[in-house]
């Protein structure tokens, strides 16, 4: 028999599973069709479990330079099955507590893979999920008033580059890995395939970067990709820009071995492993959007400023939209959906005012516009810049490499973008992202009394610097 509800998500990771929490707190029978874990990617694949062997590598790193803090650590070794175990259990943590904030909700899960249906006996309007169930039983039908496509996206793969979770992997293979190679060939030099080289270099792993751009970490201001690109040349990580991968030349019969046209000349790169790191794809295929009048366009579901579909009553948010493909944009969007469902009238999301967030070592964060979007959008622009070896709590970390950057409409003096390289700027970049939200001006920011000794210090010190009224530098 078919079930009716005001809601279903099709997709139970952070973005689909929060907008069902917020439409449970505004009254609305919801449920959610998932067919693997509830958390999706974030917490299963992607955010959380690489997080977590991002810190065992900065704990292996900062081991065994314990000496310069006067610590004696002798034969500091790695125990990666250790490091593997550790980050299950996080994640295996936060799974039951996702799973009990569903019961909390009485937010209906099923276990399966749903299909949007066009018009039929259950509906006159397309929309009616069919739910093959992961146990084998017969298809649920549900009947939903509104419809939430929340399916997140994979791992692109490069056609002749396909992952073979042996020699040649995504990110998905590459977290459960059973011990370090030696060796590794990163393919892609963006956000993913550096915070990658970051941990694998601190595990002690040679890294080859091979990024297509002339740059790594093309969405960043200028100083800090520049910056970032010190930083991992001197852990060790060679990073070959405007490489031209060759994936017919792909070798995996003993280690990996590839082709890769440089600088008009064909060099080859060898390596144990290699992890191909060129982006997400939307997950668009097979979930009934050909039985309803939703556009797609390169590869992406198309929706207005409240995430509504061409079909009124479906939603769609999140990687599978394209934009800003991060856990938090994903969330905020699913809340804005199901509030506007709900006749709550939000506020659509303004992207200018998003955080985003680099975990290598050095953290990178920023918020806004580079200095070079800023100026390529007529505005005429003062920045200004703080390094954290000025800072004192960055001096008593041992972590004193990065800096603050402020940009600034030198004609107005609003806050146009904050840019920060160093030690926990992803922790700092929130105080950024509440200025862009409430309009501050760098005085405004400058004026915010930082607390002493803080690494948010450099914040008002770079404040200040906009106008050259910093007082340490």
């Amino acid at each position: 028999m078919a079930e009716e509800y005001d809601l279903v998500v099709l997709g139970g990771g952070t973005g689909g599973y929060v907008a069902a929490i917020r439409a449970s707190k505004l009254g609305l029978k919801t449920a959610i069709v998932e067919s693997r874990e509830l958390g999706g990617t974030c917490l299963h694949r992607g955010c959380i479990p690489s997080k977590a062997l991002l810190r065992s590598a900065e704990v292996y790193r900062q081991t065994k330079e314990a000496d310069t803090y006067g610590v004696v650590a002798e034969n500091t070794s790695l125990n990666f099955p250790k490091v593997q175990e550790r980050k299950q259990s996080i994640v295996d943590t936060l799974h039951k507590g996702v799973q009990g904030l569903m019961k909390k909700g009485k937010i209906d899960v099923y276990e399966g893979f749903g299909r949007i249906l066009g018009p039929s006996i259950f509906s006159p309007t397309a929309g009616t999920i069919s739910v093959e169930m992961n146990n084998g039983e017969e298809n649920e039908m549900l009947i939903p008033k509104n419809v939430l496509i929340a399916t997140g996206s994979s791992p692109k793969l490069l056609p002749g580059m396909e992952a073979d979770g042996t020699f040649v992997m995504t990110s998905d293979e590459a977290l459960n890995m059973e011990e370090l190679p030696e060796s590794i060939l990163i393919i892609g030099g963006g956000v993913i395939g550096i915070e990658w080289a970051s941990m694998l270099a601190d595990f002690g792993v040679k890294v080859t970067v091979l990024e297509y751009l002339p740059q790594i970490l093309p969405t960043e201001d200028e100083e800090v990709f520049k910056e970032i690109l010190k930083q991992m040349k001197k852990k060790g990580v060679q990073v070959v820009t405007s490489a031209k991968v060759l994936p017919e030349s792909l070798q995996t019969s003993e280690g990996v071995s590839i082709e890769a046209e440089v600088n008009e000349s064909t060099e080859t790169f060898k390596a144990e492993r290699m992890l191909v790191s060129v982006g997400r794809a939307a997950n668009v295929k097979n979930i009934g959007l050909e039985n309803t009048s939703i556009e797609v366009d390169k590869g992406v579901i198309q929706t207005n400023k409240f995430y509504q579909t061409k079909e009124s009553h479906i939603y769609a948010i999140g990687d599978v939209i394209g934009g800003m493909q991060l856990a938090h944009v994903a969330s905020h969007e699913g809340i804005t959906a199901v509030e506007h469902m709900a006749d709550q009238h939000p506020h659509p999301i303004n992207y200018e005012h998003v955080p985003s967030c680099i975990y290598s070592n050095p953290e990178a964060a920023s918020v806004g516009l580079t200095e070079q979007q800023a100026k390529e959008q007529g505005f005429e622009v003062k920045t200004g810049k703080f390094s954290f070896q000025a800072i004192g709590k960055a001096l008593v970390f041992g972590e004193t490499d990065g800096f603050v950057k402020i940009v600034a409409d030198k004609k107005t003096d609003d806050l146009l973008g904050v840019h920060m390289v160093g030690p926990h700027v992803t922790d700092m970049i929130s105080e950024a992202g509440l200025a862009k939200v409430l309009d501050a001006t760098p005085w405004e920011i400058a004026e915010s009394i930082h607390p002493h000794p803080t690494l948010a210090e450099a914040i008002g010190e770079a404040a200040m610097a906009v106008d050259g009224n910093q007082i340490h530098g």
